[in-house]
């Protein structure tokens, strides 16, 4: 409810009424043409989804992780080298910060860490590529599905269509050739009558 003031005219006073909005329901439906829909679907396709990665995002994410862990290590080491050369004075918050970095490395020279990284490593890209093959695998089963579907339509391909149409033209040619005859018939009948 909304408020609003409104002067009276004869009485002097001023009085307020309510005024209330309601909000009606109005049915509508939006309806596309066949070749809207289709180029709708083709910008969907291109629409990039971040949710599905594919190995090529995967090794270029791993590439500049590994870019920017390479920039911080070398100025980790420049500030360390220049502190210990005098020319900058310690701050030991950011040294601590530095062990805490240092002692959250994983340590890769034992063989099984390394090793069940790797496996670990291995299992989740067989899995990505795997889901990879079967997203490829089904867009392309539901392409076939749309080719048959498509040629049935038409009647250009496989379907009963075409065979309806050859059945109805040979339908239509032997009505034709029958009213000829009857008609030729009923010709010949009313010669041998005349005569």
């Amino acid at each position: 409810k909304v408020g609003r003031r409104t002067r009276g005219g004869g009485g002097g006073g001023e009085g307020s009424t309510a005024v209330r909005k309601t909000f009606a329901h109005v049915p509508s439906l939006i309806g596309a043409m066949e070749a809207e829909e289709v180029g709708v679907e083709h910008l969907l396709r291109d629409i990039n989804d971040p949710t599905v990665s594919t190995v090529a995002n995967l090794v270029k994410a791993k590439l500049s992780g590994l870019s920017t862990l390479t920039e911080k290590l070398v100025e980790m080491k420049d500030y360390l080298t220049a502190v210990s050369e005098g020319r900058m004075k310690a701050n030991s918050d950011i040294i601590a910060n530095m062990q805490a970095i240092v002692n959250l490395l994983p340590n890769l020279n034992v063989e099984e860490l390394v090793r069940s990284m790797l496996v670990k490593n291995n299992d989740m890209h067989m899995v990505i590529y795997l889901s990879a093959l079967i997203r490829c695998v089904i867009a392309l089963h539901d392409l076939v599905l749309n080719k048959i579907a498509y040629n049935d339509e038409e009647g250009d391909g496989f379907g009963e269509v075409k065979d309806k149409k050859k059945d109805s033209g040979e339908e239509k040619k032997e009505e034709e050739s029958g009213n000829d005859k009857k008609k030729n018939g009923k010709g010949a009948d009313a010669k041998n009558k005349s005569t």
